[in-house]
């Protein structure tokens, strides 16, 4: 029996709907819909969005005509989040949710999706939740994850705590925030001081912002001197891993920040074969400890002296992932998302078709956003791919640390690895971000 002849008949007749939380890659309608042309069915994308959400709202609004199907639902009681579902349920094949910031709208619908392949809703609490994360590596592991400690306050006892049970330098993170937002670096006494009172602070902001009655809980954990490196995989029904190829991480402390954003990320990397088994094994660890399945994990660890720790693991894709593998590699990540929760088989070429860089550049300055100089003559660069602005003059630009987000992100390939290099160091030296300081500041 042919292969398009087994995934047919695995298809339930009439499951034709892949159900999105909130969010949409691009070009992943054309993705998906090309796929089920091959083995012929009529496959459809719908999103479920929050119909109380300004922001939810208007993305629906812009991207309408790629839907098939919208399901606008009131996530505030189980009882709306049935209503919305229900008309819906024969036809689902598939559920996905590609953000971390939408994870806990995914949480809510599972149990009321039961008869498709998702992670539980344990696991999805747990790779959420940098604190709930720590405890059950160590109760799987304590060699794969640094020492931690948290608090709940920037007190004297809080700060004789921490200087105790980690010493310095060490990272202060929020629990509950994704990405490198607000996480900060400290060498003494007085910059973990700062720290603290700079990040409750904005935490607590931000979950008045949210509505959250979730406490501003500060995870605090050994810094440990190394590379970074992440890594995505794709964990099937039964916990079966297919890991993608490695990607290396320069973050902007390499480059002058005082700050752990992911400034470029790189594939393929220089590492051995054997570095990549050791790096591996280690992530598959972690994913046990999680209890991750039916889902695209991504993993992010440190490479110390030729050991392997994780920074953190999230149920999701990884940033960049999608140009990162498919001009690298040719590797569809978007659908090998979607296939992992049907289930079907994936499919992950490893043989390299060129070198890719995905880069974030914040600006050197905190402030109002004046311009952006080098941006035309960056296009015009030989492994330019694509750019995307995040701002504009006139917007605020922050540091990740201080809970602000790049000014823009631009992918390049290049067959040669050496000219990618190039470029990269052509763009640096073009970019020049400019900002004033706000009036008040």
């Amino acid at each position: 029996m042919s292969t398009i002849n087994k995934t047919t008949r695995s298809w339930h007749a009439g499951k034709d709907l892949v159900l999105f939380v909130e969010r949409m890659p691009e070009g992943a309608e054309k993705i998906i819909k090309a796929h089920g042309r091959t083995h012929g069915r009529h496959l459809k994308v719908a999103v479920i969005y929050d119909s109380r959400s300004s922001l939810s709202k208007a993305y629906v609004v812009k991207h309408k005509d790629l839907f098939d199907e919208l399901i606008p639902c009131d996530f505030s009681d189980h009882k709306f989040i049935t209503k919305a579902l229900q008309p819906y349920l024969d036809r689902l094949l598939a559920i996905t949710c590609r953000s971390e910031a939408n994870m806990m709208k995914f949480r809510q619908i599972i149990p009321h999706v039961p008869y498709l392949r998702t992670p539980t809703m344990d696991s999805l609490s747990w790779s959420t939740n940098k604190l709930a994360m720590r405890r059950r590596f160590a109760a799987w592991d304590k060699s794969i994850t640094p020492a931690y400690t948290i608090v709940r306050d920037g007190g004297k006892e809080s700060i004789k705590k921490i200087k105790k049970k980690i010493g310095f330098p060490l990272v202060v993170k929020p629990t509950g925030l994704a990405q490198s937002i607000l996480v900060s670096l400290c060498f003494h006494e007085e910059e973990l001081e700062a720290a603290l009172r700079r990040t409750f602070r904005t935490v607590n902001r931000i979950y008045r912002e949210r509505d959250s009655k979730e406490e501003a809980t500060i995870l605090v954990e050994q810094f440990i001197e190394g590379d970074m490196y992440s890594v995505d995989a794709y964990v099937d029904t039964r916990g079966r891993i297919t890991f993608c190829p490695m990607v290396w991480i320069k973050t902007g402390r390499a480059i002058g920040f005082d700050d752990f954003f992911g400034y470029q990320q790189m594939t393929p990397t220089r590492l051995t074969k054997e570095s990549v088994t050791a790096a591996e094994k280690v992530a598959t660890a972690s994913i046990r400890a999680l209890g991750l399945r039916s889902t695209t994990a991504h993993i992010e660890m440190i490479r110390d002296d030729n050991s392997w720790k994780i920074v953190e693991v999230g149920a999701r894709p990884g940033g960049f992932r999608v140009e990162l593998y498919k001009l690298s590699y040719g590797i569809d990540h978007i659908l090998n998302d979607v296939l992992i929760r049907i289930p079907e088989k994936v499919s992950v070429s490893r043989r390299v078709k060129g070198t890719t860089a995905a880069m974030k550049f914040f600006a050197k300055k905190e402030g109002k956003l004046v311009k952006i100089k080098g941006l035309k003559k960056a296009e015009k660069l030989k492994s330019f791919y694509e750019v995307t602005v995040n701002k504009v003059p006139g917007d605020t630009c922050k540091f990740a640390k201080n809970g602000g987000t790049s000014v823009f992100n631009i992918i390049l390939f290049n067959k040669e690895r050496s000219e990618l290099l190039a470029d990269i160091r052509r763009l640096e030296q073009m970019i020049d971000i400019q900002t004033v300081k706000k009036t008040g500041a």
